[in-house]
């Protein structure tokens, strides 16, 4: 099957699809808060060479519609992805979610256990809900005054240490297009994940791609003793575009786990 792109109508407007390859159990990709599919274009490639591979973007985001009801949450953009299986008639496949997309395929993943057959998390958030409100209350304030573009910038550089200058250019980029509604509904939702709790109905494999960023107490496998994980050091939050090729075995390892098991 050659790669092809098309809108689907999702419930709050059309979701730009990348859709390609055949064989083996279907891979669907969360992109980030204020990613895009294209940033996942070398994956992408990689894993249609043997099975079949999609990513979309959310709402808000990418060449999707933004939402008319500014609803940005973990659950909203769980029911964009929930909208897209369903359409393309997967009934069981892999989902991997990058940083926010990790909450997605979580939220996801608990409501509908039995149609997921493995969670690989790629830097995602995890629970927050405990971060101390001396730092979180004056950052969230600031997102929502004038100051906002200069607060969401240098928060994006602070976890862009470690990539270069085109990976850096190309996330900013996509970070200025994506609406400041999204941003902020968004991150008020990641003070309220609770990842245990979400996750309590899945039992399927699970594994985590961590990047080279100082490990926090938030972190997902701090939470989770289930969830196997791996270091990719030297790397930003977007570690996918930093070292693409090692970001690729390492997938190609835990896919090649999952074999006789789904």
């Amino acid at each position: 099957m050659t790669a092809k792109t098309f809108w689907l109508n999702g419930p709050a407007g059309r979701l730009f699809v990348d859709h390609g390859g055949a064989g083996g159990t279907p891979v669907v990709i969360v992109h980030s808060l204020a990613g895009n599919t294209t940033q996942w274009a070398p994956q992408l490639a990689h894993l249609r060479q043997t099975r079949r591979a999609i990513a979309f973007d959310l709402r808000g985001h990418g060449q999707s519609d933004p939402a008319p009801n500014e609803d940005y949450s973990l659950a909203a953009m769980a029911s964009d992805l929930a909208a897209l299986v369903d359409s393309l008639g997967l009934q069981k496949f892999i989902l991997i979610g990058h940083s926010y997309g990790g909450g997605v395929v979580a939220t996801y993943a608990g409501k509908h256990p039995e149609r997921v057959a493995a969670l690989l998390f790629v830097d995602a958030i995890g629970d927050a809900r405990n971060a101390p409100r001396e730092q979180i209350d004056p950052f969230m304030n600031a997102m929502r005054s004038e100051a906002y573009a200069d607060v969401v910038e240098g928060h994006w550089r602070n976890i862009l240490v470690h990539a270069d200058s085109t990976v850096t250019n190309v996330v900013l980029a996509s970070l200025r297009r994506t609406p400041r509604t999204a941003i902020v509904s968004a991150l008020e939702d990641i003070f309220k994940y609770d990842p245990v709790t979400t996750l309590q109905n899945y039992r399927g494999p699970m594994h985590a791609i961590i990047s080279g960023l100082p490990d926090d107490p938030s972190a997902l496998h701090h939470h989770l003793p289930q969830l196997t994980h791996v270091m990719m050091p030297n790397t930003s939050h977007w570690l996918q575009m930093d070292q693409p090729d090692l970001f690729n075995q390492i997938v190609e390892e835990f896919l090649l786990s999952l074999e006789g098991k789904n």
